[in-house]
């Protein structure tokens, strides 16, 4: 088996045209389609929800369910907020900066630019706590290359130690002198 693509990634929200509006309006993805049921398709089971899917470009696809019927929604309370994302990547550092600011304008909290090394991030949260970030590639060919050549070495040792290897340290002291 091969993959060709993700088609889409979904995530439950608590109002839907609120969610498909903040998309639309900060992010300019489209409104690409909604399906609304009585009925869990795979189950059978009786639970309405409303199901909208917006074009992320090339071909992604973000999707929510708002499932009126159930709990209240959560969090693992197990994992940090930081660790769950949806990561979009804008063309460049100038659009990344012009992204901040018209974020900021409209009253959305941000977070960064953080410089990763290898690429710049901005944060901020959706309507339903979702943590998103906005990047941009900053790295060059030869550290991109770098970087594929230690990986199944970094991922060998971390499975053995749980210590984070140095193999990239480089990436991070790069970072932080700037």
């Amino acid at each position: 088996m091969k993959i060709q693509q993700i088609h889409h990634v979904a995530y439950r929200c608590n109002d839907a045209k609120e969610t498909v509006e903040f998309y639309n309006k900060y992010l300019n993805m489209e409104f690409i389609l909604a399906i609304a049921e009585d009925l869990v398709p795979s189950t059978k089971e009786p639970d309405p929800y409303m199901h909208v899917f917006l074009d992320a470009g090339n071909g992604n696809i973000l999707a929510f369910f708002e499932i009126p019927n159930s709990p209240p929604m959560g969090f693992d309370p197990s994992t940090p907020r930081w660790v769950q994302h949806i990561a979009f990547q804008v063309e460049d550092e100038e659009t990344l900066l012009a992204s901040k600011a018209e974020l900021e304008g409209h009253g959305i909290d941000v977070i960064g630019p953080t410089d990763h090394g290898i690429i710049k991030s901005i944060y901020f949260f959706d309507p339903n706590g979702h943590r998103l970030e906005l990047t941009t590639i900053t790295g060059t060919p030869k550290e991109m290359k770098q970087l594929d050549q230690v990986k199944w070495d970094m991922l060998e040792e971390w499975s053995i130690t749980k210590k984070a290897p140095k193999h990239a340290a480089w990436m991070h002291e790069k970072a932080f002198s700037d």
